[in-house]
């Protein structure tokens, strides 16, 4: 139930950052790197349910959790360069955060359950 509660939350993120990218003009180098990371969250998620074995599906959500990381940093880098207001910001941070915080919770059951 919670990995579904995950790869929907990550998709619904992956959406709104696709609708906020949408209309940016300039530094198009920078917009792709956010929907690559951001979109690649959830990619990684729902790989990870067809993993081939535990510690595949640990990878996974690990590579999933980096990518999660690499779109706070540039959600970070583009506030600072006053690309994108702080109000804005704040609020795909928490979103972002709160996937993070589910995804390492999830790696950490799994990693437990192994042990």
């Amino acid at each position: 139930m919670a990995e579904n509660k995950l790869a929907d939350l990550s998709t619904d993120f992956a959406v709104e950052i696709l609708k906020l990218t949408d209309g940016m003009k300039g530094h198009y180098s920078l917009v792709n790197q956010l929907e690559r990371s951001a979109t690649s969250i959830g990619a990684n998620i729902r790989e990870a349910k067809y993993a081939h074995s535990k510690p595949d599906f640990v990878s996974k959500l690990q590579i999933a959790l980096k990518e999660c990381y690499e779109t706070e940093y540039w959600l970070e880098l583009m506030q600072k360069a006053n690309l994108l207001p702080d109000d804005t910001v704040k609020g795909y941070l928490h979103d972002c955060g709160s996937i993070r915080r589910m995804l390492i919770a999830s790696i950490n059951t799994v990693k437990e359950k192994q042990k």
